[in-house]
Order: structure tokens, then C-alpha cells, then sequence
């Protein structure tokens, strides 16, 4: 039997005394796309914050890989094969499209700490960053800073920075947000490109994007999972459509 790539198991979190994820299992495949849905403060943010290492377990157990993350730090599960987009676009502005790119690539390529690397002699690194570009379809942004591109396309260069480091599982947060119809069909189709062979978790609020990408979705209401199917089995489900989608279609 593989190992999961994603596995959670009895996961709760509080806040003081407020519990704000109670008691979520989840399995998510190698090489599955996996959309996780609920009403805005379900706790969906608060689930990646702790698969991604950003705040502490309360009880539970989650497993990247088969392996325990219980007291990694981000860049420990980071270096285990997992990055992560954010809600808010977290891009460096004051630098080129190109070098955004390029920073990326770096631990993976194994540049670590060695700031005695001229960068602009790397070939290679220089050549990947290239062919990132032309997949985000922003070569002809290259020498533009980042903080000068539309808002879809710091979107989909902060896509680009996420699966630089050549991270096996990519967890996107609502990366169509705020977006037109014509930018969230370009998002889902560069969604789609790279995370091909990859295991895909993400929390998105428009379900067109959600049931045109995921393998299987999780519905997440008041901190709990109260189903996880195909999109076909969680479109029928009443308990979904009473909790969530029928409200959705009120």
C-alpha cells in the first residue's frame, strides 16, 4: 500500500479556548488534486497553516510522506517536499519578474547559504528560470519589477515561486481570488499544467474552479469535515448542499 503524500488524523487546534479545528481526518493521495471547501470561517486557512507548519498542533498527528512534521518549522517541511501559496500575494516586489523566479530555485538547486555564487554565471539555474517564465507565460515581464505586474499575474508568479523549489506537493490558498472570469480560466489552466504529476491541495471559494480541478474534495464546516468524495458524490450530498453549496445557490 503507498504512502499518502497528505495524512491527518484526529487534528484539533484551539485559541485559548476557542477550538477552531475539531477533530479533522483526511488522506490525500499521491498525485491527487484535492480541493477543500466551507463557508468563511470554516477553518480552512487555519488546516494549511498547520499542514505547512505555521502554527502548532493542539492534538492529532499529521504525516507529510509518511513522516511526522509534529515540531518541524516551515522550512523543515518545506525541505520535505512541500510549499505553499498564500491568500495575500507574497511576491518581492522591488525585484525583477526573473530574479523572483530565480530566488526560488535556489535552496533546490543547492545554492543554500553560498553567497559567494555570482548568479548571473549560472547557466543552468539561469536557463530553469527561463523555462519557468515561458510556462507562466510571463517571459515578456522578465526585467519588469514584480510589484509593477497586474494583479493575475502576481498571482500566477507567486504559482511560479511555489513550485520552483521542485516541491512533490503544492498547497495553493484561494489562488483565483479576486480575479476575472477570463484570468481565473488562465489561473486554472496553469493550475492544471503545473501541478501535473504533483499532489494538489488547495481551499478556493468559486466552485467552477473547484469541481474543474479537484480529484476529490473535503467540505469543512465549523472546524469539522463533514464529507470528502469526488466532486460527482459532494455536488449530491445533502448534507453538503444544506450546510454549504445550497447556501451558496440561495
Amino acid at each position: 500500500m503507498s504512502v499518502a503524500a497528505i495524512e491527518l488524523r484526529a487534528v484539533r487546534k484551539n485559541f485559548g479556548r476557542t477550538e477552531i479545528i475539531r477533530g479533522v481526518d483526511l488522506t490525500i493521495a499521491r498525485g491527487e488534486r484535492h480541493a477543500i471547501i466551507g463557508p468563511n470561517g470554516a477553518g480552512k486557512t487555519t488546516l494549511f497553516n498547520l499542514i505547512s507548519g505555521r502554527f502548532s498542533l493542539t492534538s492529532g498527528t499529521i504525516a507529510i510522506g509518511g513522516k511526522s512534521i509534529a515540531g518541524l518549522a516551515p522550512q523543515e517541511i518545506n525541505r520535505l517536499g512541500l510549499s505553499r501559496s498564500f491568500q495575500i500575494t507574497s511576491i518581492f516586489p522591488r525585484m525583477t519578474v526573473f530574479e523572483n523566479i530565480r530566488c526560488g530555485l535556489l535552496w533546490s538547486r543547492g545554492y543554500r547559504y553560498s553567497f559567494w555564487h555570482l548568479l548571473g554565471r549560472q547557466t543552468a539555474l539561469n536557463r530553469t528560470a527561463e523555462e519557468l517564465l515561458e510556462l507562466l507565460k510571463l517571459s515578456n515581464r522578465r526585467d519588469l519589477p514584480a510589484g509593477l505586474l497586474s494583479y493575475a499575474e502576481q498571482r500566477a508568479l507567486e504559482i511560479g515561486i511555489t513550485i520552483a523549489g521542485g516541491a512533490e506537493i503544492i498547497l495553493l490558498d484561494e489562488p483565483t481570488a479576486g480575479m476575472s472570469h477570463s484570468e481565473t480560466d488562465s489561473a486554472v489552466e496553469l493550475i492544471r499544467t503545473v501541478s501535473a504529476g504533483k499532489t494538489l491541495l488547495m481551499v478556493e471559494h468559486d466552485m467552477s474552479v473547484v469541481f474543474g480541478l479537484a480529484d476529490r474534495i473535503t467540505v469543512l464546516v465549523y472546524g469539522e469535515a463533514i464529507a470528502s468524495d469526488t466532486p460527482g458524490a459532494i455536488r449530491g450530498n445533502a448534507a453538503v448542499q444544506e450546510a454549504y453549496l445550497g447556501a451558496m445557490e440561495a
